[in-house]
C-alpha cells in the first residue's frame, strides 16, 4: 500500500491558492464570501501591532463613511453593498496574515508556486480564446483571460531577488518559472503592470530609499520614461490598431486618461479615452455641491455617482449611478470625504515607513513593503488600490509582514540556539 503524508499546513496553502485565485474572476460576491469564510476559519490567537495599526486605519475610513451615512438617504441593499467594498482591504490584510502558517522557507515556495498556477490558468485560457475566436485582438485577449494580474509581478520579483530572500532553487527551475510567470504578466499588456514592475525592482534595490544614488537612478528613470514616451507620440499608434499597437495606444493616451480637466461628454472618443478623468471630475463636482460636511466626511455608505448617462461596465450592464470609481482617492472622497482620503494616506506612509533590518531577507521584505507603498500611490489613482474588486495586493501584503514575522522569530531562535551551544 502507498503512504500518502498530508502536512499540517498543507490546508493554508490550499487556502492560499484559493483566495488569490477567486479574486482574478468577476464576481466580488463570491471573492468577499471566500475571503471572509477563510478569515472565519483561520483566525490565529495573536495579531502583531503592525497588522492592527494598518487594519485600523481602513476601519476607521469606514467607521466615517458610517456615521456619514446618517445625513444621507439609502436603501438597505446599497448601504451593504458599500460596506463590503470598504471592509475589502481589512479582509485582505488579514487573511493574508493568518494564512501565512509556515516557515520561510515553505512560505515564499507557496507564494512562487500560487504564481506559477496562476500564470499557466492565464496561458491556457488565452490559447483556447486565440484557438476558438481566432483573434489577435488585445481588447478581446485581456476581456477574456483578464486585464491585469498584480500577483504575479510580486512573483516575478521574488524570483529576480531570489538571493536576497534566501529562496533554495535551482536555476533550471528558476528559469523555468521566469519564462512561463514572465510571458504571463507580459500578455496581459497591462500598463500598472509594468509601472508595478518597475518601482517594485527599484524598491527592492533600494532606490526608493533617499540617497544621492538613489537620487540619480529615480531621474534617470524618468529621463528614460519620457525619452521612450516621446518616441510613442512620434509613432502615433492609432485608437483602432491591433495587438501591441493597440498597447502602444494606450501608453500614449495615458497621462490624459487620468489628469485630463475638461473632457468633452459628447464626443465618444474623447469620452471613452479619458473616462477616469471624467469620473474624477464628477465626483468633485457633485460632493463639493453637498456642502462642507460632505466635503469633510463624504455621503456615506450607499452614495452613488450621477454619470448623467448610462454606460456599459466591465460586468455587461448599463448603469448611470455607479457606487465607486477607478480613482481610489475619488471613492474614499465620495465615501468618507477628505478625512476618509487623509487616512488612506495616513496607511500609504506607515506602510512605507518600514524599520531597516540588519537581516537580509527581512530587509528585503521591507523593501518589498516599501514598494508596495510607492505603487499604491498610483494604483489608487487609476486602478483603485487595496479597494479594487479584483485585487489581491491586501493579502499580498498581509501575507508579508506575516512572512518577516516568520523570519524574525527564526533568526531569534538560531542565535538562542547558538547561544545554549
Amino acid at each position: 500500500m502507498m503512504n500518502f503524508t498530508i502536512y499540517k499546513s498543507f490546508p493554508y496553502q490550499i487556502l492560499f491558492l484559493l483566495c488569490i485565485g477567486v479574486s482574478l474572476f468577476a464576481n466580488y460576491e463570491l471573492t468577499f464570501t471566500v475571503w471572509f469564510l477563510t478569515l472565519l476559519v483561520t483566525i490565529k490567537r495573536k495579531y502583531s501591532v503592525t497588522i492592527v495599526k494598518y487594519c485600523s486605519i481602513f476601519l476607521a475610513i469606514l467607521l466615517v463613511a458610517t456615521v456619514s451615512t446618517f445625513s444621507s438617504k439609502t436603501t438597505l441593499f446599497l448601504f451593504i453593498r458599500d460596506f463590503t467594498y470598504l471592509i475589502k482591504p481589512i479582509l485582505g490584510l488579514l487573511v493574508g496574515y493568518q494564512l501565512c502558517r509556515f516557515s520561510s522557507k515553505l512560505a515564499l515556495k507557496v507564494f512562487i508556486y500560487t504564481g506559477l498556477a496562476i500564470s499557466i490558468l492565464h496561458l491556457v485560457t488565452l490559447f483556447f480564446t486565440i484557438i476558438q475566436f481566432r483573434t489577435l485582438s488585445v481588447n478581446f485577449l485581456r476581456q477574456q483571460g483578464g486585464y491585469f494580474s498584480d500577483y504575479e509581478i510580486y512573483v516575478l520579483i521574488v524570483l529576480i531577488f531570489y538571493k536576497n530572500l534566501k529562496i533554495e532553487i535551482s536555476k533550471k527551475q528558476r528559469t523555468v518559472l521566469l519564462l512561463v510567470i514572465g510571458l504571463s504578466s507580459f500578455l496581459y499588456l497591462a500598463r500598472t503592470n509594468l509601472i508595478q514592475f518597475i518601482i517594485l525592482y527599484m524598491g527592492l534595490k533600494g532606490y526608493l530609499v533617499y540617497s544621492h544614488k538613489s537620487l540619480k537612478v529615480i531621474l534617470s528613470v524618468l529621463l528614460f520614461t519620457i525619452v521612450g514616451y516621446t518616441a510613442i507620440v512620434y509613432l502615433n499608434p492609432k485608437r483602432e490598431g491591433k495587438g501591441i499597437e493597440a498597447f502602444l495606444y494606450k501608453i500614449k493616451i495615458a497621462p490624459e486618461e487620468a489628469f485630463k480637466t475638461r473632457i468633452n461628454k459628447d464626443d465618444w472618443k474623447d469620452f471613452n479615452d479619458n473616462y477616469r478623468s471624467f469620473e474624477n471630475i464628477i465626483t468633485v463636482k457633485q460632493v463639493s455641491n453637498k456642502g462642507t460636511r460632505a466635503i469633510l466626511f463624504g455621503e456615506g455608505l450607499g452614495s452613488t455617482l450621477n454619470i448623467g448617462r448610462k454606460i456599459l461596465t466591465n460586468d455587461n450592464e448599463y448603469v448611470q449611478y455607479i457606487p465607486i470609481v477607478h480613482n481610489g482617492y475619488m471613492t474614499v472622497f465620495l465615501k468618507s470625504g477628505l478625512l476618509g482620503v487623509i487616512l488612506l494616506l495616513v496607511f500609504l506612509i506607515h506602510l512605507y515607513r518600514q524599520k531597516k533590518s540588519n537581516i537580509e531577507a527581512v530587509q528585503a521584505i521591507n523593501y518589498l513593503l516599501l514598494g508596495s507603498s510607492v505603487f499604491l500611490i498610483v494604483s489608487n489613482w487609476v486602478f483603485l488600490g487595496l479597494y479594487l474588486k479584483l485585487d489581491n495586493k491586501s493579502i499580498i501584503i498581509g501575507f508579508l509582514i506575516a512572512l518577516r514575522e516568520v523570519m524574525l522569530r527564526e533568526c531569534k531562535s538560531q542565535k538562542s540556539s547558538l547561544n545554549e551551544y
